[in-house]
């Protein structure tokens, strides 16, 4: 089975909540902190903690790698240790990675995250190199049913530099992006209909969001904005179909979720792994309200 499979059923069974564990040591509670031997074991733990209280409610986990590296051996260490526990929990995981390069340097690339210490699911690709460099990915769909994310429209300010240029063919950069994914699917599908590798498709321009996920019913999409980039449940929700078709991620709304609460600073793991399911919940309710989905 692919994995986009697996993860179409996890929404189906869970919502579409995706829990980001990037996990920089100011997003757990000092007291915790303080605790740990070092930053990269308080993150691992308070990671481990997470996990545990959400495993019911979310649909996948997303690390982000870069807050991982940040903390030199340590924090590699505790990326291939998260990945790793999230396997024996039976969790499907995003290894947010954003890679983008060709021929054997991308084969090299898809087995250091494919197989190995860092093993994911899914990881996070840029398209821009061309399709050559998303190609050398695909044969671990057909082995070991993997799947990648492609940045397609993101979530940033600076999206609109280069990913609204408007094309001479017609139409934007993204499009474009789109089309070839598109294509990708076509070729490539799961038993639920969506492509293999799905897109990032960020929710913070409702505008356009309807329209997209008409035009592009083959892709599953990986949908970043939400919560402190601006994006809202019901942003969110005109990206899915029928309330499927994408997982919505949230990082820093559910890794600091502890820090509205009383005596914030004092809270152990349980205690602010408790108060992030208790906000992915509200999240994954609000998006599930009725009219919400597209």
């Amino acid at each position: 089975m692919y994995n986009i499979d697996r993860l179409y059923e996890a929404v189906a069974d869970r919502g579409p909540v995706c829990v980001g564990l990037d996990t920089a040591p100011d997003y757990i509670p000092p007291a915790a902190r303080r605790q740990a031997p070092s930053d990269a074991e308080a993150v691992l733990a308070y990671n481990r903690a997470l996990i545990d209280a959400t495993i019911d409610a979310a649909a996948c986990y997303k690390l982000q790698i870069a807050y991982y590296e940040a903390l030199g051996l340590a924090g590699l260490r505790a990326y291939a240790a998260t990945l790793k526990y999230l396997r024996e929990r039976g969790a499907l995981v995003i290894a947010d990675i954003k890679r983008g390069d060709i021929a054997d340097t991308a084969l090299q690339y898809a087995k250091a995250h494919f197989e190995g210490d860092f093993e994911a699911d899914f990881v996070t690709l840029s398209p821009y190199m061309g399709m050559d460099s998303i190609e050398p990915w695909l044969a671990y769909a057909g082995s070991r049913g993997k799947g990648a994310f492609v940045l397609m429209r993101t979530s940033n300010q600076g999206m609109r530099d280069f990913e609204y240029r408007e094309l001479a063919a017609g139409g934007r950069l993204y499009d474009a992006v789109g089309d070839k994914l598109a294509e990708l699917a076509a070729a490539h599908a799961g038993k639920h209909g969506y492509g293999v590798f799905g897109a990032v498709l960020g929710c913070t321009e409702r505008d356009e969001a309807a329209a997209i996920r008409q035009k592009r019913s083959s892709l599953f999409f990986l949908i970043p904005g939400y919560g402190a980039q601006g994006g809202a449940a019901e942003d969110a929700a005109l990206l899915l179909r029928a309330g499927n078709g994408g997982v919505v991620n949230a990082s820093r709304s559910i890794l600091r979720a502890w820090s509205l609460e009383a005596g914030a600073g004092d809270q152990d793991l349980a205690g602010a792994a408790a108060a992030g399911r208790r906000a992915l919940i509200i999240m994954r309710d609000a998006i599930r309200t009725p009219g919400g989905a597209a």
